[in-house]
């Protein structure tokens, strides 16, 4: 079950982020922002390499005891990440990147609301709509 998901800006600050237990919001905070390193590093291998450039699943950003956390990238350098519920054995790769492209889709269209000041938090109901059907469907 995907337990937190959030947008990050080209510049490191969140967008967006969702979580499920508020209780345990700050703790994924945490979580996705030392998701970012990772992140980085990801990146620029890929650049270094001779990888397909549109490829933007990074996959499994790294494994903890309770969760797992995966990453995606736009080609505008905005970061999607996404932590899982490691006991859910069921969720299998193929999943998580449609979901991902779910969640870019829907960003895509926040991003193409004439009333939405880029950089800003976002402030959609579809979105919002959107993250907890994806959060609620995994289960």
């Amino acid at each position: 079950m995907a337990v937190c998901i959030a947008v990050i800006a080209k510049e490191n600050y969140p967008l967006y982020i969702r979580s499920i237990p508020a209780e345990h919001e700050l703790k994924f905070h945490y979580t996705v922002h030392t998701s970012l390193d990772v992140v980085d590093e990801k990146v620029s291998a890929m650049g270094k390499a001779l990888v397909d450039q549109r490829e933007l699943y990074l996959g499994l950003l790294y494994p903890t005891e309770d969760y797992k956390v995966y990453g995606y990238v736009t080609n505008s350098k905005v970061k999607f990440v996404m932590v899982v519920d490691s006991s859910n054995t069921a969720l299998r790769d193929n999943e998580i990147r449609s979901m991902f492209r779910k969640l870019h889709n829907s960003y895509t269209d926040v991003m193409c609301n004439p009333f939405y000041n880029p950089g800003d938090r976002i402030h959609s109901r579809a979105f919002d709509n959107m993250v907890t059907s994806m959060m609620v469907q995994v289960c």
